[in-house]
C-alpha cells in the first residue's frame, strides 16, 4: 500500500512538473522584447587628434516583454560605451553613449560597438567612423642666452 501511495505522488509531481514547464514554454514565446535604434552608424566627420569624439545612440523597445542589454562591447580601448543597465520597458527608452578617444589617433577610423541583448536577434552591431586631423605642435621656445 506505501508504494500505491508513493508510486501515485511521484506520477502527480512529475506531472505537474511537465504542466509547469510547458505553460513557461508557452508564454516565453508569446513575450519578446525588440530593439529598434533611431541609427545604427554615426560619423563624426573630422576632427582634431585629442578630443573626446561623443555619440548617444537611442533605442526604443517595441516588443512585449522588458529588454535587457546584457553586454555592450567595443572593437577597441579607444572606444568607452555607457548604456542603460535597468530593464527597458516594451514602449520605452533607453541609449548607449559612445566616446572615441582621439589622442594619438591620427588618420580615418571605423569601430564597431556590439550589443548583446535578451530579444529577437541578440545582437546588434553599431559602428562609429570619422577622420582624426593631426594636431598641430606647437614649436619649442628658443633660449637665447645674455651673451649672444
Amino acid at each position: 500500500m506505501k508504494q500505491i501511495v508513493l508510486l501515485l505522488a511521484v506520477i502527480v509531481g512529475l506531472g505537474t512538473i511537465g504542466f509547469t514547464n510547458a505553460q513557461k514554454i508557452e508564454i516565453s514565446q508569446d513575450a519578446m522584447s525588440k530593439i529598434e535604434f533611431e541609427k545604427k552608424t554615426h560619423d563624426f566627420g573630422e576632427f582634431e587628434e585629442g578630443i573626446q569624439a561623443t555619440t548617444v545612440f537611442k533605442f526604443k523597445n517595441t516588443g512585449n516583454a522588458p529588454l535587457v542589454l546584457n553586454a555592450v562591447t567595443p572593437s577597441c580601448g579607444c572606444t568607452s560605451p555607457s548604456w542603460t543597465k535597468e530593464p527597458v520597458a516594451p514602449g520605452e527608452e533607453g541609449e548607449i553613449k559612445v566616446v572615441y578617444n582621439s589622442k594619438g589617433r591620427p588618420g580615418q577610423f571605423t569601430k564597431t560597438i556590439t550589443v548583446k541583448h535578451n530579444g529577437e536577434g541578440g545582437t546588434v552591431f553599431l559602428n562609429i567612423r570619422g577622420v582624426v586631423k593631426k594636431a598641430e605642435v606647437a614649436p619649442e621656445p628658443t633660449v637665447k642666452s645674455p651673451e649672444n
